[in-house]
Order: C-alpha cells, then structure tokens, then sequence
C-alpha cells in the first residue's frame, strides 16, 4: 500500500455473509458438524459452492442426499488435505465426489482459503476454485 493511501471503500465479511455472498457455516447443524470435524476456526462458503454442493439438488434429492451428508462429505475431505498438506499453505484445492447434475456422484474440486477475518482472526472460506 502507498504511504499515505485512504482506504476508500471495504467490504467486510460480515457484510458479506449479511449480502448472502458468503454462507454462515457456523450456524444450526454446519457448526456442530464442524466442530465435531475438529475445525476451530468460523467457516464461510460462497454462495455458488453452497448452492452446488451442500443445498439439495433435484440429483441430490433424487439420489436420496441430504445436507448433512453432503456437508460432512465436504469437512471430512478438506481435513484430510489440510493434515496431508502439513501446514506452510493458506490456500488448497480439495476433491471429492458429490451428485450434483445426476444421481450418480461426480469428481468435484472446492478451494479453501484460510486467512484473517474482519478482526484479523483466523477464518476459512470455502469456494469455487475459480472463485476469489
């Protein structure tokens, strides 16, 4: 940043959660399941990888998903590459499989970015890999 330089304008992770941008994942039954994952730090997805792969879609109902499943599919498979990437990252690709077009799961790629929340505190945000 340039001595001197104004911050002119900021949105804030709040706003964004607020904007409906950003999923709350620390609210009813995602944070339990987080927690229970062993994850310490508040988790936001972005809308898009919500709408993709945790809500129900009409594959996902057919298939007989449900949130639940889908969430802890997506907390269970992003622990694994956090442990296997052994920290010195802030940002990681992760696969797994999931219905989302037709009954039959597919290979999919969510990004996790682990980085300071308004406060500085660490957060994580989950998106699509093509998403910033």
């Amino acid at each position: 940043m340039w001595e001197g330089a104004a911050i002119i304008d900021a949105y804030t992770r709040a706003q964004a959660i607020e904007d409906g941008v950003l999923v709350d994942m620390n609210q009813d039954f995602f944070g339990e399941l987080a927690k229970e994952a062993g994850f310490q730090f508040p988790i936001a997805m972005t809308e898009t990888a919500f709408a993709k792969y945790v809500a129900l879609t009409p594959a996902a109902i057919r298939a007989g998903n449900d949130m639940h499943g889908r969430w802890w599919d997506i907390l269970w498979m992003l622990k694994r590459e956090i442990k296997a990437a052994r920290g010195g990252t802030s940002e990681l690709l992760f696969h797994f499989h999931c219905v989302v077009d037709r009954v039959r799961p597919t290979p999919s790629v969510l990004k996790s970015v682990c980085g300071p929340g308004d406060n500085g505190e660490p957060v994580i945000t989950i998106m699509l890999p093509e998403e910033d």
